[in-house]
């Protein structure tokens, strides 16, 4: 699978650390080029070391991508940069500040999710489509959610609606695009092991009963999400868009 990335350019966003991080150094490990999206810059530098020291390359724009006008740089300087732009992953993403059902969940924090989870996925595509339209050609991959797929009762509700839009915009764009030759799909994970899960799962009992929901009775590693974005990328997938691939150790085989 990995020959046939060489010389191909990626950008992922929200790739200073955790699952992006993950997906940065699995697409530079198989030689593709990528920019760095994120508004960490001492996170970002260190995943633009740790690339550069393992072989790679990769570069570092920051940007908010809530902003249209930064989005849009952000592709013209890949292209700038790079020459092209082949492979999309839209990652970046944020939890609430405060778990609350509906009826006491803030204004300011649904509009805080759903601005970085939803549109900033729409402003990514919108812009990333219209340089992989002027090419003829590439894969995007969006990361959403096992909360994309089904419910939670956790008191997520701003996140479960951002993930479900995910993977509704993700469909759509598919559908527009199958014909001139881009591919776009969701990842949809389950609990992983990152930076932004830590603290909630630092409680020992409430990281027993979240992995009691799993039937491997584990949780996921970002390394497993990011072989399955690169999979989703490569041509061995060709065949493959508009589906939301849930990697989430049979979570929703329940």
């Amino acid at each position: 699978m990995e020959d046939g990335f060489k010389g191909k350019v990626a950008l992922v966003t929200g790739g200073a650390s955790g699952i992006g991080r993950a997906i940065v150094s699995k697409f530079a490990a198989a030689g593709i080029r990528v920019v760095i999206v994120d508004l960490r810059v001492d996170e970002a530098t260190e995943t633009e070391s740790i690339v550069s020291k393992a072989g790679g390359e990769a570069r570092f724009i920051r940007a908010d991508l809530s902003r249209a006008d930064d989005v849009e740089a952000v592709v013209k300087k890949t292209v700038a940069t790079f020459g092209r732009l082949d492979y999309a992953c839209n990652n970046a993403g944020v939890l609430a500040r405060k778990v609350a059902r509906i009826a006491e969940f803030s204004e300011e924090d649904w509009d805080r999710v759903i601005e970085n989870n939803l549109k900033s996925v729409f402003l990514c595509l919108k812009y990333e489509l219209r340089q992989m339209l002027a090419q003829g050609c590439g894969s995007i991959v969006n990361t959403a959610s096992n909360y994309g797929l089904v419910g939670a009762g956790h008191g997520v509700n701003a996140y479960v609606a951002s993930k479900h839009g995910v993977v509704g915009l993700t469909k759509a764009a598919a559908l527009e695009y199958a014909e001139e030759g881009i591919r776009v799909n969701a990842v949809c994970p389950g609990h992983i092991e990152t930076p932004l899960t830590r603290e909630y799962l630092s409680d020992p009992e409430r990281r027993e009963e979240v992995v009691s929901r799993y039937p491997v009775r584990r949780l996921g590693t970002a390394e497993e999400i990011a072989s399955a974005v690169l999979w989703l990328c490569s041509d061995d997938s060709s065949f493959v868009t508009g589906h939301a691939l849930a990697v989430d150790g049979g979570y929703l085989a329940r």
